[in-house]
């Protein structure tokens, strides 16, 4: 490795750019991302994100870039693309492809580059995919001309107490000396230090099972939920009692989207059947989550008698994030459509022009209708924050107030208000 390497990040989304911003701290980096009004954005101080903030951003001496010649003879490629699911929940590597593609072609052998993969993958992409791809497309000997190294992401969005500078970084090579680059690299700018793993199969699977651990652990809270339901018990009561037990595991019921957990168990699953065992906790885990939201549909259908004028409150895949990705709230709303409701939909921090592409809805900018039926699906701080009066205010004489987060348990609104919750 160069004594102070080059570095280009390719992927400026939520993983990319706070990777990006925190290693131009210490070294030459470049950011790429293929979307030009992203580069613009970023290049105006903007992270539509906000994952990175407006000073950091406009201080950081990260070059940004939409053309891929601002890329040719690094020293290290990190890809960090994103890594969905197709329609019918299969591993997407499309994103992953093009951009080892167009490092393929960007490669100086003579600097014999590392090119790192952060994005979730399940074990074996980066090495039987991914480097045969570049060994292809470049006409390049792996080993001799470049190396791979893997290093799974762990940004959580909205989260500002595990960010990039704080967390321990897995780290993987296929050999020692890539091993040895990637933790000084990763070392430098995390005080969580570097874990190295025995080897990039390994450290992918770390990735892997780190969420379906997660998802499968949510899918029992959300199954125990239902149960529950049906003999007139909130899991929220239940809970409370079952976590004054030191060793109990504070997981909770709700819509399980987004990015990760709601995707990474697919590519776990993926290759379990390419070798031939059938993953049934895996699945399990993930149907019992997808549908979620039509259960929830379906119970207050059931508990309103008759289709209404319905509002959901929140459409993002978590609370305090505007990442539409992968948002199963969508599910509830389409189940209570089928059902007859007319649905309203309100999110102070998702984009109305996003929404109203990738859902074609449109979003409420304020409330100031009354509703048959108020959902509160996600826990953004300006639901959590709301006061009892504009709750109030929301619901329709004999309407229902359902809390799908346990936002408002505490609160003594009017009696004559229906209150619903898991």
């Amino acid at each position: 490795m160069a004594d102070s390497p080059r570095i280009v990040v390719v992927g400026l989304g939520y993983v990319g750019l706070p990777l990006a911003v925190a290693l131009a701290r210490e070294f030459d980096v470049t950011g790429f991302d293929i979307d030009v009004g992203r580069v613009g954005e970023l290049k105006d101080g903007v992270d539509r994100t906000r994952e990175v903030s407006p000073a950091d951003l406009g201080g950081s001496t990260l070059r940004l870039t939409a053309h891929e010649g601002d890329c040719a003879g690094a020293d290290v490629y990190i890809v960090s693309v994103p890594t969905p699911v197709d329609r019918s929940n299969r591993p997407d590597l499309t994103a992953v492809l093009a951009a080892t593609r167009m490092i393929a072609g960007l490669i100086d052998p003579a600097k014999r580059p590392t090119i790192v993969y952060e994005s979730t993958v399940y074990p074996g992409v980066t090495e039987d995919i991914c480097g045969p791809e570049i060994e292809r497309v470049a006409g390049l000997t792996r080993g001799r001309d470049f190396r791979l190294g893997y290093s799974p992401e762990r940004i959580n969005p909205g989260d500002r107490e595990h960010t990039i500078d704080k967390i321990t970084k897995v780290i993987a090579g296929e050999d020692a000396d890539v091993v040895d680059q990637l933790a000084a690299i990763y070392g430098a700018i995390t005080a969580g230090g570097v874990f190295r793993a025995a080897s990039i199969k390994t450290a992918e699977a770390a990735k892997a099972i780190e969420n379906a651990q997660r998802d499968i652990n949510i899918a029992f809270m959300n199954e125990v939920a239902q149960i529950f339901a049906k003999i007139g018990v909130s899991v929220w009561d239940v809970l409370a009692a079952s976590r004054t037990k030191w060793n109990f595991l504070g997981f909770e019921p709700g819509l399980v989207g987004g990015h990760c957990i709601g995707v990474d168990p697919y590519y776990l699953s993926h290759l379990a059947e390419q070798i031939g065992h059938h993953p049934q906790v895996i699945l399990a885990g993930r149907e019992t989550n997808d549908g979620m939201g039509a259960w929830i549909a379906d119970a207050l259908h059931d508990r309103r008698k008759k289709a209404g004028k319905a509002l959901v409150l929140g459409l993002t895949f978590k609370e305090n994030v505007p990442d539409l990705r992968n948002s199963r709230a969508i599910d509830l709303i389409r189940r209570l459509e089928w059902l007859g409701h007319e649905v309203d939909v309100h999110d102070p921090l998702a984009d109305a022009a996003e929404i109203d592409r990738e859902f074609g809805l449109q979003v409420s900018q304020s409330i100031t209708e009354r509703y048959d039926l108020v959902i509160g699906a996600v826990a953004h701080d300006a639901y959590c924050e709301m006061s009892d009066e504009r709750l109030e205010a929301a619901v329709a004489p004999g309407g229902t107030l359902a809390d799908l987060k346990g936002m408002w348990l505490g609160r003594e609104l009017d009696p004559a208000i229906d209150r619903w919750t898991l």
